[in-house]
Formats: structure tokens, sequence, C-alpha cells
């Protein structure tokens, strides 16, 4: 395939690069996976090799390629720079301009689950005001009004992990105690459970439905998380539709179950909560759409770039 108004779009995690070919019509026509390499060097090299094997897979000339677009954590800055994407091992990093240079396309780099927020809102057809709640190694959102993201004048919108809900809580990176990510973050949960595991979260859930004490109490605070950042991002946007993702969400109905207990248990002594009905609007993200590569690809556009 070549010729027409190809971009390409990137999700660079803390382990693995989800990277995807899109047309002029937003079908995805090539889709490749490959592991993330450490550090500043590494990332650009990933980026670059995925932009290669896509660009190879579809025949398309460099000429056919419009856009490069990119999601990765951390703090994004103007200009496309990166900061404090502590997964990847980056602390200050100009990833837009290298990596413009190393392929000769146009990039625009995006927050990773800002880009996933897009991503989901044009992949599901969602209308009006749709927020995207990311459950992953941390906890954020993302927002998406009619089509367009909504940053805010920092850039801050939807950190909604770093809302304070304890005092007496768990230390957080931001500096805070008890914040939503204490709770509901994987990379928290690995912590405060101790124990080697390819997956964290799932271990705390299996031990929890034994009765182990600790994790009875994780995945109750798992819960109390989620709840929490659901009931803040419904007093806040009010959006016409909620929808959660990340890899936590794996954990599918065990989750969601959890989730509703809180919030039914949180609204018993409010009519007014009680009057939103939270528990019964959780809807997951299925786990198969690459919603934050797809989201790069089209962040490049004019509607997905412009900034509110």
């Amino acid at each position: 395939m070549s010729g027409g108004h190809l971009r390409i779009g990137l999700d660079i995690g803390g382990t693995k690069t989800d990277a995807v070919l899109i047309d002029d019509e937003d079908a995805i026509r090539h889709r490749v996976r490959s592991a993330t390499s450490w550090g500043p060097a590494g990332v650009i090299d990933t980026a670059v090799r995925a932009v290669e094997e896509l660009t190879e897979l579809s025949g398309a000339g460099a000429a056919d390629i419009v856009s490069v677009g990119v999601g990765v954590p951390g703090q994004v800055g103007e200009g496309g720079a990166v900061r404090h994407a502590v997964n990847l091992g980056v602390e200050d990093l100009d990833l837009a301009t290298i990596l413009r240079e190393r392929t000769g396309h146009p990039v625009v780099v995006e927050n990773d689950v800002k880009a996933a927020a897009l991503g989901a809102a044009r992949i599901l057809g969602a209308t009006g005001s749709f927020v995207y709640l990311n459950l992953g190694t941390g906890v954020a959102a993302g927002h998406v009004l009619d089509g367009r993201l909504h940053r805010g004048r920092r850039g801050t919108a939807g950190e909604v992990g770093h809302i304070a809900v304890d005092p007496e809580g768990h230390a957080c990176r931001c500096g805070q105690r008890g914040c939503i990510e204490t709770l509901a973050g994987g990379a928290y949960v690995a912590e405060r459970w101790g124990q080697v595991s390819d997956y964290p979260v799932l271990a705390v859930f299996d031990a929890a439905d034994r009765g182990d004490e600790l994790a009875l109490r994780i995945r109750d605070g798992i819960a109390r998380g989620v709840a929490c950042a659901l009931t803040v991002l419904t007093l806040s946007v009010d959006p016409d539709r909620l929808v959660v993702g990340g890899g936590v969400t794996a954990l599918g109905e065990r989750l969601v179950e959890a989730v509703r207990l809180e919030l039914r248990t949180s609204a018993a002594g409010s009519d007014f909560l009680a009057s939103l009905d939270l528990a019964s609007g959780i809807d997951l993200l299925p786990r198969a759409l690459p919603a934050a590569a797809f989201g790069a690809a089209i962040v490049a556009d004019r509607e997905g770039a412009d900034v509110h």
C-alpha cells in the first residue's frame, strides 16, 4: 500500500511499544509491538525502529507518511520535549526534535493517557464530553470535548491520581500523602504487596479471595482509589461518557464489582451521590483496542493538536 494520507502513532510504554499505521479514513492498516529500550537513546531507537518497520510493511514511500505521533508517560512540554518519564529512564529529552531528525517526518508528542483518551473517543465514536480514566502504573485521566483534547493551561488537566484523599496515607512521589495513585496505582500496589509477581494487582486480588488480610486491605484501597477518581471526575466534568482503561482493568468484573461496592457504600449516606448512580455507569475499554497508539496517530491532526 502506498500513497494517501498515512499517519503513524506510537505508544511508548515502560516495557513495550505499540505502533500503528492508519490511512486517511482512520483505518488501522498495520500494527507492530516491540520491547521498549531503556533510557533516552533507547527510547529514540525504539521509536525509529517502529517507524521503519511500519513503513516497510506498508510499502509506503517516505513522502507518503505525513506525520508521526508519539504518546509517552511523563510531562510533555511545548515543542514535544519530555520530562520526568521515570518509567522510561528519561529525565529530559527533546523527543520530537530528535525523532524528526532521525525519521525525516513531522513529529508531535503527547502524554500517553491524553493520547489514549483521544484515541478511545474516536474509536468509540464518542461525542460531546468524554473522559478516559487510565489505571496502570499510575492513575490519570484525559478529557476530550467535542473531539478535542482539553489539556488545561499547564497541561495538567486530568491528573486525578494526585488528588490527596487521605492526609495520613502513604507518601506519593508528587510530595503529598494519600493521593489516589497511592491507593490504585500499580506501582504503589506492587510496593505495598512486597512479593515478587509479574502481575502484582492480580496476585493481590487472588490472595484477597483466599482471605489474606494484607491483600484484603490493598484490594479495598484499590477499590476506594478508583471510586474516588470516578467520583471526582463526575463531579468536576460530568461527562457524557466515562470509560476506564489501562493494565489494571485486565481484572475485568473482579475490579468492577469491588469498585461498585465501594461506590454504593460511599453513596449510602448521601442522597445526592446516590442520585448519580455511579456504580451502574462503569464502562471498561476493550483491552484489544490500541487506543493510545491510535490516539497518538491522530493527535497530529489539526483537530487533535489544538490546545485548549
